[in-house]
């Protein structure tokens, strides 16, 4: 049996070169930067690294770079979400070739659908997956998945692994745990918002896939540690660090756009969004990107060489 996924995820962003297209030369440097730097594993193709403004062979060509840049030193969760389940099942497919411990894939997005039909097509993804699946809730963006389906998906199928919960709702969070640890203890929970990533952890998750990670490992990588070894004093003061640095990253422009301009803060060659921009929000950013430089100085981050 495979290893439980456990610990700070990074779902990074792309890099882009000058015409808009993947740098992968520069992704690969990500890669390898964020493993050094201590990150758990790897969440390519995710909210925060827009797949839907990418093509399904850039999807393909982005957890292919990412999974020969891991080379096998830390699991990589691939996002493998499209639009209807033959679709979805080849990515996962693609996922396994390349090496991925697991694909994630996001509940229906666009329309919003009633908890039978959220169930109906993780199961029909579930009964046919080549690889370990594990559901991703992010309630903002597509249909929710609730804690009754949650716990029926992960008691029927064996391939669903685990969930990452952007909620942010601890609350909600807490009953999920209770639910699905009843009937599958070796489930594995994260939480996809770091605002509450100390909480989360000492309410039993299993970890975290955060986008901060992708700008400042080290940090997340400590309270989550510290969190998980019972020092909750130091959990909370790294807590309050990670906030300061989430509310800046998440805040300072419309996600995910902070965190490419923090990657690039962090010394990495991000390039523009393929999101248009006006003059003003351009110079809104660069603004923000010294805002964040300061951030990272205050707290001893050096850029990546």
């Amino acid at each position: 049996m495979a290893a439980a996924i456990t610990g700070i995820l990074t779902p990074h962003m792309v890099p882009l070169d000058a015409r808009g297209r993947i740098d992968e030369d520069e992704l690969a440097r990500l890669v390898d930067w964020l493993i050094g730097k201590g990150v758990h594993g790897l969440y390519p193709n995710g909210s925060t690294g827009e797949f839907l403004r990418f093509t399904v062979a850039e999807r393909q060509r982005i957890v292919e770079i990412t999974c020969q840049a891991a080379a096998g030193r830390v699991p990589v969760v691939a996002g493998a979400a499209e639009a209807n389940v033959a679709e979805t099942l080849a990515a996962c497919a693609h996922c396994l070739e390349c090496g991925a411990r697991a694909v994630a894939i996001v509940s229906p997005f666009y329309y919003r659908l009633p908890a039978e039909s959220v169930y109906a097509y993780f199961a029909a993804i579930a009964r046919e997956s080549p690889i370990d699946v594990t559901l991703y809730n992010i309630p903002m963006l597509a249909s929710p998945i609730d804690v009754p389906t949650v716990a029926r998906l992960a008691a029927e199928f064996p391939r669903i692994i685990g969930i990452k919960d952007s909620s942010g709702d601890v609350a909600h969070m807490i009953r999920l745990l209770a639910a699905v640890r009843a009937v599958r203890p070796d489930f594995s929970v994260l939480t996809g918002w770091e605002g509450a990533l100390v909480p989360m952890i000492l309410a039993g998750c299993d970890g975290g896939t955060h986008a901060t990670s992708g700008i400042v490992p080290e940090l997340t990588r400590a309270a989550f540690e510290a969190a998980r070894s019972g020092d909750v004093a130091r959990a909370n003061l790294l807590q309050g660090r990670v906030t300061r640095f989430f509310d800046l990253l998440f805040g300072g422009a419309e996600f995910p756009e902070g965190f490419r301009v923090g990657a690039t803060a962090r010394g990495f060659r991000m390039g523009a969004s393929r999101q248009p921009a006006t003059a003003e929000q351009h110079a809104a950013r660069e603004a923000l990107r010294g805002r964040i430089a300061a951030a990272l100085a205050a707290e001893g981050f050096p850029p990546a060489g």
